[in-house]
């Protein structure tokens, strides 16, 4: 239990190391999720552009986080 809690604590650490303001969405419209990287599995779907934007403006949306990462 507690190196599965390590692992996924540097995982985040790790994407979120270079701008963790940055998260990443479909551009398709219909999205209610945010992702922390553009490689999330959550995006794997996606049938458009994948889009970067702000962790403010993400939540500002209503949009929460993939549960990929979560």
């Amino acid at each position: 239990m507690k190196t599965s809690l390590l692992l996924h604590f540097l995982f985040l650490i790790n994407t979120t190391c270079t701008d963790p303001k940055t998260v990443y969405i479909c551009g398709s419209g219909k999205t209610h999720k945010y992702h922390l990287t553009d490689k999330c599995r959550g995006l794997s779907n996606c049938q458009t552009k994948i889009l970067q934007t702000t962790l403010d403006k993400a939540k500002k949306e209503g949009k929460t986080l993939c549960g990929w990462e979560d």
